[in-house]
């Protein structure tokens, strides 16, 4: 059988990858790791094509560990008791790393199979997905884990892949035709490799021409690049329009994104939208805005769209305040000052004194003991107990809210 170009190509070393440079750059904390041959236990994330197996398949060379391969659709729970089976094998003196690919796939109970040989270290795990693990990863694994995103390869990145393996093929290919191969590919290196290989197919003076890839490219594949810094811009777009209430133009990157098949993306902007830039202005936006998500997680594509559409719709109407966002990030700058580190004494879990107590008994007031269920008494450390974090901002629900603690506590 003939191997896939895919497969011939894949990098065999760190040197030969393309994109990652965030993770793979001389002198990240990823690529130290690897060199100094510390493999912690790993969860890749990303597009399918952006090098999450070949890079495993890389630091179980380097590091001498005993590799097992699983795929998380077809992998049973006996597959998974038969690599347990192997930890005290001669064979695996060096240790096993398991490679797990869609991860997701499988259920609660097998990924928790994996807990006590993960935490013990008599496994380590490489775990790789397309989905965003936090919504499908049990979190006990995830904790025991270091997550990394993959992102799509950007089209300069694809060409030099196109590029290597036309030397190897020896064949020619025009400019022209390297990029707009490169750019069908939307960041998927395996994806544009067997392009290239169903064209290399069909050659008759071994060279690749712009007519040659215009005739295998559906032209709709390739209006919107996932690769480029544009799809950071459209993500970034789509927030600002959101926040700037122009539901047009929400829409619009919205549909760019969709059509580029990033909806998890989407469902994170709009996530992220409901609390950050809406929140307490119209709090039930939130919960409004997370089941419109579900929903089109749970439909896929292209029925999601509608969804999603009218979540994007209501957050760009809807009023807008940014109080908790500024609140919380008021909050953090403290504590990363190292301030407030003393919990004042009638909010401590205190339950009893000991002979030598200067201060007895805790004092602490029940609120509901009062009027309107509140009392007058400090909650913030004593260093930081006149800062203010939460603002009212100038919408109905919040000065709705100002207006009753402001009768309540008489100010």
């Amino acid at each position: 059988m003939n191997r896939p170009l895919a497969d011939i190509m894949r990098p065999a070393s760190l040197e030969e990858m393309v994109g990652q440079e965030h993770l793979l750059k001389e002198g990240s904390v990823f690529r130290n790791a690897l060199n100094n041959k510390k493999v912690p236990n790993m969860i890749f994330y990303g597009p399918p094509g952006t090098g999450k197996t070949t890079i495993a398949n890389i630091i179980a060379k380097q590091s001498n560990l005993t590799l097992y391969k699983l795929n998380g659709t077809n992998a049973s729970t006996d597959d998974i008791k038969k690599v347990i089976g192997e930890i005290d094998s001669l064979l695996n003196g060096n240790g096993i790393l398991l490679y797990l690919d869609e991860i997701q796939y499988l259920n609660k109970k097998q990924q928790q199979s994996l807990l006590e040989f993960v935490e013990s270290g008599d496994i380590t795990l490489i775990a790789s997905t397309t989905e965003n693990p936090y919504f499908y990863i049990y979190p006990a694994l995830i904790s025991r884990c270091v997550v990394f995103e993959f992102k799509a390869i950007s089209s300069k990145e694809i060409e030099k892949g196109i590029l290597r393996a036309c030397k190897s093929l020896d064949i020619g290919i025009e400019e022209e035709a390297l990029h707009k191969l490169a750019i069908a590919s939307n960041g998927d290196m395996r994806k544009c490799l067997n392009n290239l290989e169903f064209l290399t197919s069909s050659l008759e003076d071994n060279k690749i021409t712009l007519a040659k890839v215009e005739e295998l490219i559906d032209k709709a594949n390739i209006v919107y690049d996932r690769g480029e810094d544009k799809h950071f811009d459209n993500l970034s777009a789509l927030m600002k329009s959101l926040r700037g209430s122009d539901p047009d133009a929400a829409l619009f990157y919205m549909a760019k994104l969709l059509e580029g098949g990033d909806l998890i993306a989407v469902c994170r902007r709009l996530l992220c939208s409901a609390s950050e830039d809406i929140g307490l202005a119209y709090p039930q936006i939130i919960p409004i805005v997370k089941a419109a998500v579900d929903s089109a997680l749970q439909l896929g594509m292209p029925e999601a769209r509608l969804p999603l559409a009218n979540a994007a719709i209501l957050l760009a109407t809807a009023p807008k305040s940014n109080a908790a966002c500024l609140a919380i990030d008021a909050a953090l700058a403290d504590i990363h000052n190292g301030l407030g580190i003393n919990v004042p004494r009638q909010l401590q879990n205190t339950h009893f004194d000991g002979k030598d107590a200067k201060v007895r008994g805790q004092h602490y007031k029940y609120p509901h003991d009062f009027a309107n269920h509140w009392v007058d008494q400090q909650y913030l450390p004593d260093d930081i107990k006149d800062h203010k974090y939460y603002v009212y901002q100038d919408n109905k629900y919040e000065q709705s809210l100002k207006e009753y603690w402001s009768k309540v506590k008489k100010k």
